[in-house]
């Protein structure tokens, strides 16, 4: 990772169009840091930008006229309809979705037994606070804590965050569910039946399941797995063609992608699987097995209410928020663009500092030139990498798209823009601009 040379100054108020100073700045430089209760000590592992720390401030899932907000409950809705607990009829499944967004490194990755030379795991892909604690990069980072606190169903929904790519679809913060539900041998197999079945074995691993579950426990959690999440998928899409993926997951085994043919085209809706049961062990449940799975709800919400640009889910505008006021969860609703706005394209190309290698340098360009340009950054492209093994220099060049969802930008305005971006880049990590 490129170690950067001071700190973040400067942020854009970009619908005023002049530079402003926000509380990110102060934020960054102190060594603590708070945040939903917790006050953190900052090291050299932190990277969180200033657009991230801004991202952090927003809570799109409890704004009633955002459409993020309205997937939400409706499947909250799904599961509390289909899914009660005998006797009481009370919702099976719990809904935690005022969860920490700081979690522990064991809580992001080895409790979900990522491997540690995983490349989720690089500073390039995490935003970290210190060397224990990061942003969560998926909502599965509170299993092992709800696990261990006594749940067996629940689900888990809130914002995460991950250094990516800059396109129509890809952004800093999304949001995402995390399912969990786990079964007792009378739960999976039938009260009446049970006895004649059992949860686990102890032999070699295959392709098919965990040495640690039978084939018959592994059967019945792909039969409730696969029905619950069929279900759900009907609810969002109606009757439509399904169609299920082998994939991998390090958490779960076997594992699978649903995809649904949806106007036109497959869509991949979700990620899944049988529980590791190691992740049961280590969470002190030796005596259950379950299933998982975990849904992007911009992935649903951009096909579902016909939403092209993943930044408009932050739009303040009101002509986009009204289309989505006063809707309850299940009515359908479709997008009308407000207006298209043409493209500013400009390029910025410099020479990287000595001793950096390619890789470490595309996420802190990434985060520079969204903290500078915000929401006029609608796409980064690395478009060039080149060696001149003759000077012993490595110079890349990226194409920033500037286009504001709510009016014309003109070139010169974009310039001033532009500059910053230059500057910043200069400034933090020591690149000659070409």
């Amino acid at each position: 990772m490129l170690i950067r040379k001071g700190t973040f100054l400067l942020t854009r108020q970009l619908h005023l169009g002049r530079p402003s100073y926000t509380k990110a700045a102060s934020i960054l430089q102190g060594s603590t840091w708070e945040i939903d209760g917790k006050v953190l000590q900052k090291d050299d592992r932190w990277n969180l930008s200033p657009a991230v720390l801004r991202l952090l401030e927003r809570q799109l899932l409890n704004e009633p006229a955002n459409p993020l907000a309205l997937l939400k409950q409706r499947l909250i809705n799904f599961f509390h309809k289909e899914y009660r607990k005998p006797g009481n009829r009370s919702p099976l499944f719990t809904v935690c979705d005022r969860e920490p967004r700081v979690v522990t490194v064991f809580d992001n990755f080895d409790s979900l037994l990522v491997p540690k030379d995983h490349v989720s795991r690089r500073a390039s892909d995490t935003y970290y606070v210190n060397a224990e604690n990061c942003l969560r990069a998926h909502t599965s980072a509170h299993q092992f804590s709800l696990m261990k606190q006594g749940l067996d169903n629940f689900l888990v929904i809130g914002d995460v965050y991950r250094r990516d790519e800059i396109n129509s679809t890809h952004y800093p913060c999304f949001h995402q569910v995390e399912g969990v539900r786990l079964y007792s041998p009378e739960e999976l197999f039938g009260n009446a039946q049970h006895r004649d079945f059992e949860l686990f074995e102890d032999v070699e691993r295959t392709k098919e399941k965990q040495g640690k579950l039978t084939e018959d426990a592994t059967k019945a959690l792909e039969i409730s797995l696969k029905s619950t999440l069929e279900k759900l998928c009907d609810t969002f899409f109606g009757q439509c063609e399904k169609r299920w993926v082998d994939a991998y997951f390090p958490f779960t085994h076997p594992s699978y992608e649903l995809e649904v043919f949806y106007e036109g085209k497959w869509l991949e809706v979700l990620g899944c699987g049988v529980m590791e049961q190691k992740l049961l062990n280590d969470a002190g449940i030796t005596d259950k097995a379950g299933w998982a799975f975990g849904i992007g709800l911009e992935r649903i919400a951009m096909v579902l209410y016909g939403i092209p640009d993943i930044r408009l889910f932050w739009s303040r505008d009101s002509g986009f928020l009204s289309q989505f006021s006063g809707k309850a969860p299940e009515d359908t609703v479709k997008y009308q663009p407000i207006s298209a706005y043409p493209q500013v394209t400009f390029d910025v190309s410099f020479f990287l500092p000595p001793n950096c290698e390619f890789n470490d340098m595309s996420a802190d360009v990434y985060d520079t030139i969204r903290t500078v340009g915000g929401e006029l950054i609608e796409q980064v492209e690395l478009t060039d990498e080149f060696t001149n093994k003759k000077k012993n220099t490595k110079s890349q060049t990226y194409r920033i798209v500037y286009r504001s969802n709510d009016r014309v930008l003109t070139k010169e305005e974009v310039n001033i823009v532009h500059k910053e971006v230059e500057k910043q880049l200069i400034d933090q990590f020591g690149v000659k601009i070409r």
